[in-house]
């Protein structure tokens, strides 16, 4: 084996003879770079999505909500501390839930108003995190506050301090048209989520939307927080059915899933794909090792005389393959993992220089794109581009034990 890896390396540094082998072997082997570096660089994309995904959104919305088919939940006490002695069950609120309009001048909204209990909302959830200048201190209870959405703000034009109203729909009978209950609140605060979260939700204190609705001690019904975020819907459904109460639920996978579900097909697809591109690359190889074996017709007739067998000759061409691919490989590997480790500045540039975002934060979660590099999926990538050259490299390897020494040496 140190013999035919000697010998590779010979017929490689020899091959500058060549111009048009020496060509070949340049392309084939920035192919692999180029096929590595792309699929490490796209990987990692999608695992800041994914991260983003799971820190940002997952982090903030609750992974369930648990209410009843019919009506508000007026017991919710005694299933909020059945819920909180299931081990899977990380936490259990309640929560008012109801649409109104936010009107601030003329310009009006409809919006998501969700009542939450400030103190407990900061133990269990990062939502408080996101509201901008630390004044989820100041959200109190009876105090005409509420937090609004950085997007709904920015719409209707309304600054942290100013003053909006709230118009609450009054339920009325079917000959009956009642004037929703307009009521005056101070904003707080602004709540800063990217995407869709921001643009139509406000929140207020819980016992405030109580009193708004006129719930007594009633609520729409209980948000909880699983240990296992990704089997959300099935910890959170065998939940349900150890309760004394028949309620209805959803989980996050009902709302946000289509997130979670289009990173795995795109990262899927993308793998797919770049294998295809890093295969075709390796393949160069072939024609690269065919045309080497051509040149040097003459060095493996001399030593076939000299007493190299078939074996020998194979294995020194399977070498010459390998390590075009592991050069390739290894230039592949260290490009994506430094333009993935900067992606995301090296795309604030690019965003820079065009003048817009490439990620508009009003359609995604997130308006940057994040990269996470992860061990596991750079072996994987290295691993296969060797796999693929050491087969490229069987073909013309087995072509160059058929080589005729007698006829090519009488031919000089």
């Amino acid at each position: 084996m140190n013999l035919s890896l000697i010998t590779a390396i010979k017929f490689r540094k020899g091959r500058r003879k060549s111009g048009m082998v020496s060509l070949i072997s340049i392309i084939s082997t920035l192919s692999i770079a180029i096929g590595i570096a792309a699929l490490i660089i796209g990987l990692s994309a999608m695992n800041g999505f994914e991260r983003e995904l799971h820190n940002r959104v997952l982090s903030v919305v609750p992974h369930g909500q648990l209410y009843p088919e019919y009506g508000n939940l007026d017991n919710w006490q005694h299933i909020q501390q059945e819920l909180k002695s299931n081990s899977h069950i990380v936490s259990a609120l309640p929560f008012v839930n109801f649409t109104g309009l936010i009107e601030n001048g003329s310009k009006l909204a409809a919006v998501q108003v969700q009542g939450l209990d400030p103190e407990q909302e900061v133990q269990v959830s990062a939502l408080p995190n996101y509201v901008l200048n630390n004044k989820w201190q100041e959200f109190k209870p009876d105090s005409q506050q509420v937090i609004i959405g950085a997007g709904l703000a920015k719409s209707l034009s309304i600054n942290e301090g100013g003053w909006v109203s709230l118009l609450i729909p009054v339920s009325s009978g079917p000959n009956q048209l009642k004037p929703p209950k307009r009521v005056r609140l101070q904003v707080v605060g602004i709540l800063e989520l990217s995407g869709s979260l921001s643009n139509n939700i406000a929140l207020i204190p819980l016992t405030d939307a109580q009193k708004l609705l006129s719930m007594g001690d009633s609520v729409t019904g209980i948000m909880v927080n699983v240990n296992d975020v990704y089997q959300a819907n099935n910890l959170i459904g065998q939940a349900v059915l150890a309760l004394d109460e028949p309620l209805t639920f959803n989980s996050w996978e009902q709302t946000f899933g289509f997130m979670y579900r289009d990173i795995q097909m795109i990262r899927q697809i993308m793998y797919l794909a770049m294998i295809v591109v890093i295969g075709v690359a390796c393949f160069n190889i072939v024609s690269t090792l065919v045309i080497a074996v051509k040149d040097k017709q003459r060095d493996i007739a001399i030593l076939k005389t000299l007493g190299a067998t078939n074996q020998l000759i194979r294995h020194i061409f399977i070498w010459y393959g390998v390590i075009s691919g592991l050069i390739g490989s290894l230039m592949g590997v260290v490009l994506g993992v430094i333009l993935s480790w900067q992606l995301s500045n090296i795309m604030g540039g690019v965003e820079s220089l065009l003048g817009h975002k490439i990620l508009n934060s009003n359609i995604y979660f997130i308006d940057f794109l994040p990269s996470e590099i992860h061990l596991f999926d750079v072996v994987i990538v290295f691993i296969t581009a060797m796999l693929l050259s050491l087969i490229a490299s069987y073909y013309p390897a087995k072509r160059a034990c058929k080589i005729d020494p007698a006829r090519i040496l009488n031919s000089f």
